[in-house]
């Protein structure tokens, strides 16, 4: 957690330089294809690294003219239908076999990610203890020697001289009050200097820890920089397999069947039917856009409505309804329309069926309805767009300066954009949903400065927008 309330890292040291941090968190740049797999992860494509196994070389696909030769002989028909069969097979192991990967690359940047913000909240915490230690240990020593010269103006010791010197027991008197003043503030004095002391060590104390703190920050932030790109590279993988599969499976089935089939039925039959199934599934790929287009518009209209009833009397900067977000100038927009409905910061874990929600809440949830518009926060470049873990579907933007924007649990098949791509403020991203680690539709934010988290509120308000 990198606040904004905390000092810059050049006056506590708290967070490593620009010049430190320009090395993390650089973004994948490449382009990938977008999609949905089996596993209903958006944006999967990639490069493989060296740890990740090859795709299948699946060359050579048989023409129908192919299958028209090998269909006149016997010998042939037979060698073809192995060959036909052994290609399908290979698409869909390649297919099952790279989303596999993907949803374990997934896994492990979820993993890395957030060990890196609990890494990087646990610093800032010491740091900021250290920071209050030092403070008390300051005003201490400062209280100390204000009582110090207070004695010094009351006479020290030379009061007792004075005492025995005194001519009246109304002066005796008087001074043996002052006598037992300056005693009180002789041990208030101990008093206050053993807190200085106490405080300052504890200062010191903080301060290593924080800066070992910071040092194990560091080391996480550079893993799940690197858990990032192989999980885009794994994403992209699958995708590139899902799209030999669409591509492929349908007419290596025909000349399959065409080739098996004993009767009066002829190749340039199967052929047609194969140009028939995709323009059919065009069909139903337009109608399935067109229904998910319906369903946003929708969710964005219930919003707006609901954002009318609560802003009645008022308004605030970056836009509140389920239109395109207003920019105010700052370049900075609402990421969506909806309520805020879990806040930045510590909270009480939540359980599901199968998992319990984190302790610490690194972004701010907002409710809005299944496929929402997500609006991208700020004008940038696209580093991430695809499967995350507990995030579900994520896409993040990096803007520049250091700071960048998480959006989680995307729903399946509502990702917008592609890494590498270049997105405007208040430009729609992304669809709102309920996947990963989720208890209903919303969409949860997140604001990183040099890599860590900081309040999404806080940072969006100090630019003139208003959640």
């Amino acid at each position: 957690m990198t606040s904004e309330e905390f000092p810059p890292a050049e006056d506590c040291d708290c967070a490593p330089t620009p010049r430190e941090r320009a090395r993390l968190w650089p973004g994948v740049t490449r382009r990938g294809a977008l999609g949905v797999g089996a596993l209903g992860v958006v944006g999967l494509g990639v490069v493989a690294g060296p740890h990740m196994p090859r795709a299948f070389a699946i060359e050579g696909y048989p023409s129908w003219d192919d299958v028209q030769r090998a269909k006149n002989n016997e010998s042939a028909k037979n060698s073809e239908i192995s060959r036909i069969e052994g290609l399908i097979a290979q698409l869909q192991a390649d297919v099952a076999n790279k989303q596999a990967i993907a949803l374990q690359k997934s896994n492990e940047f979820f993993a890395a990610q957030q060990a890196f913000f609990d890494a990087a909240f646990r610093a800032d915490s010491l740091q900021t203890q250290a920071d209050a230690q030092a403070a008390a240990a300051t005003e201490a020593a400062n209280k100390a020697g204000r009582v110090a010269s207070q004695l010094y103006r009351s006479g020290g010791d030379d009061t007792s001289m004075q005492l025995f010197f005194t001519g009246s027991a109304a002066g005796a008197d008087d001074l043996l009050d002052r006598l037992g003043t300056m005693d009180k503030l002789l041990e208030r004095n101990q008093a206050v200097y053993a807190d200085a002391v106490t405080a300052r060590n504890a200062a010191v104390v903080l301060t290593d820890q924080a800066k070992a703190a910071r040092d194990e920050r560091d080391k996480l932030q550079q893993a799940a920089e690197v858990a990032m790109q192989e999980s885009q590279a794994a994403a992209d993988a699958a995708q590139a397999a899902l799209d030999a599969q669409n591509a492929h499976l349908g007419e290596l089935q025909a000349q399959l069947a065409a080739l098996k089939d004993t009767t009066a039925k002829t190749v340039a039959e199967y052929q047609a039917g194969v140009a028939e199934q995709k323009r059919r599934e065009e069909e139903e790929r337009k109608a399935r856009e067109a229904a998910a287009a319906a369903a946003a518009a929708e969710a964005a209209r219930r919003a707006a409505e609901e954002a009318a009833k609560n802003n009645q009397g008022g308004g605030g900067g970056g836009g509140g309804g389920g239109g395109a977000p207003v920019n105010n100038g700052s370049g900075w927009v609402r990421p969506t329309a909806g309520g805020v409905s879990s806040e930045y910061g510590p909270r009480y874990s939540q359980c599901g069926p199968s998992y319990c929600a984190s302790g610490t809440h690194y972004g701010t949830d907002f409710g809005t309805g299944c496929w929402g518009n997500i609006y991208a926060a700020a004008a940038g470049t696209v580093s991430y767009a695809g499967g995350n873990g507990g995030y579900g579907n994520f896409v993040r933007i990096e803007h520049g300066g250091g700071v960048a924007t998480g959006y989680a649990h995307i729903v399946g098949g509502g990702i917008r954009v592609s890494p590498g791509q270049w997105v405007n403020a208040g430009q729609v991203i992304a669809h709102v949903g309920n996947t990963g680690n989720s208890f209903g539709c919303h969409l949860h934010f997140e604001v990183y400065v040099n890599g860590g988290t900081t309040n999404p509120r806080h940072f969006l308000a100090n630019r003139g927008v208003w959640i």
